[in-house]
C-alpha cells in the first residue's frame, strides 16, 4: 500500500467516491447517470448497515438522512429522475442489494447477472421452482408476466391471484423475491391505484436481451472477482464480513466467496491489511486511493 491508511483517510475518500461534497454533488439526470456508471452499483438511498455509495446523497452533495417529506428537493429529484429514467434502458432499477432499491449501471449488469444462479432462459424458473427454489407467488406473478407482457402492479396482483388485500405481503414478498433474483424489474410507472402511481413490471431477459447474451460471455467466477474488485474501489476498505453481507443475495457460497477474495489478493488488485481503530482486518483495493484529493 503506497500510503498508511487511517479510518479519517478511508471517510475521506469515502465523501469523494459517493459525491458527498458540495463540490462533486449531482446537479442533472446526466450526472446522475454518469455517477452511476462511475460506481457501477449504488443503493437508491441510504440504507442502514450498508456501506455502498447512493444516488440520493450524491445528489444532497452531503450525508443526510432520507426525509418524510415528499417536496423535500433533494429527494424530489432523486425520485423524479429515477422514474423519468424507467424504461429508457439507461441504468438497471430494482431491489437487488441488500433487497434494497439498487441502481446498476447497464455495463455492469451482466457482470450481475452472471455472478447469479440465472441461466437466462426465459423458462429456467420452472427449474428452480420444481427445486423448491421459487416460491407458488413468485411462479404466478412470472408467468403473469410471461403471458400478458409488462402489468402494472394492480393489474399484476389480478393475474397472478393475488389481488385480495390478504394476500398483499404474500404478493410483496414474491416480487421481492423475483427483483432480487434478476428475473423481474421494474420498467415504469402507471397512474394506477389509490395513489395513482404503480409500477409496471416486465421480466428481465425481456426488457434487455442483451445483458443475457453479454453476460453468457463472462465466467461465474470472473463476473464474482469484478463485483468485488468494484465494491472495493468504490467503499475503499472493508472487512470480509461485509462483502460477504453486500453479496449475499447473489447466493455465492462461502468457498466461492474465498476464492474471489483470495484470486484478486494474489492478483494483487486487492491487499487486506490491519487498520488502527478497526477490530478487524481490511480489504483494501489497491487502486482506491488514486485521483483522491
Amino acid at each position: 500500500m503506497a500510503e498508511t491508511l487511517s479510518t479519517e483517510r478511508i471517510d475521506q475518500r469515502r465523501e469523494w467516491n459517493y459525491r458527498r461534497r458540495r463540490d462533486r454533488k449531482v446537479e442533472t439526470p446526466e450526472e446522475a447517470l454518469q455517477f452511476v456508471n462511475q460506481v457501477g452499483f449504488c443503493h437508491f438511498w441510504p440504507i442502514k448497515g450498508a456501506e455502498l455509495p447512493n444516488l440520493f446523497e450524491a445528489i444532497a452533495g452531503r450525508a443526510r438522512p432520507v426525509p418524510n417529506e415528499h417536496d423535500d428537493p433533494d429527494m424530489s429529484r432523486c425520485w423524479r429522475w429515477k422514474d423519468e429514467a424507467l424504461g429508457e434502458r439507461k441504468w438497471y432499477y430494482g431491489k437487488l442489494l441488500h433487497r434494497k432499491a439498487t441502481l446498476v449501471s447497464l455495463d455492469v449488469l451482466p457482470v450481475f447477472y452472471a455472478a447469479s444462479e440465472n441461466l437466462g432462459d426465459l423458462n429456467d424458473y420452472l427449474d428452480e421452482y420444481e427445486a423448491g427454489l421459487m416460491s407458488a407467488e413468485a411462479k404466478w406473478i412470472y408467468e403473469a408476466l410471461l403471458q400478458d407482457g409488462p402489468l402494472h402492479t394492480i393489474d399484476l396482483r389480478q393475474r397472478a391471484g393475488l389481488s385480495g388485500a390478504s394476500a398483499k405481503s404474500r404478493f410483496d414478498r414474491a416480487l421481492l423475491e423475483l427483483q432480487s433474483g434478476l428475473k423481474v424489474l421494474p420498467v415504469g410507472v402507471a397512474r394506477a391505484g389509490h395513489w395513482k402511481y404503480a409500477f409496471t413490471h416486465d421480466i428481465l431477459q425481456r426488457h434487455l436481451p442483451e445483458v443475457v447474451e453479454q453476460a453468457r460471455k463472462v465466467k461465474r467466477s470472473e463476473a464474482q472477482q469484478a463485483l468485488v474488485s468494484q465494491y472495493l474501489q468504490n467503499v475503499v476498505a472493508a472487512d470480509r464480513t461485509m462483502v460477504r453481507r453486500t453479496f449475499r443475495i447473489l447466493k455465492w457460497t462461502s468457498t466461492e466467496m474465498n476464492r474471489t477474495i483470495a484470486a484478486l489478493l494474489k492478483q494483487r488488485v486487492i491487499e487486506e491489511v490491519e487498520i488502527e481503530g478497526l477490530s478487524q482486518p481490511q480489504l483494501v483495493h489497491c487502486q482506491a486511493l488514486v485521483g483522491s484529493r
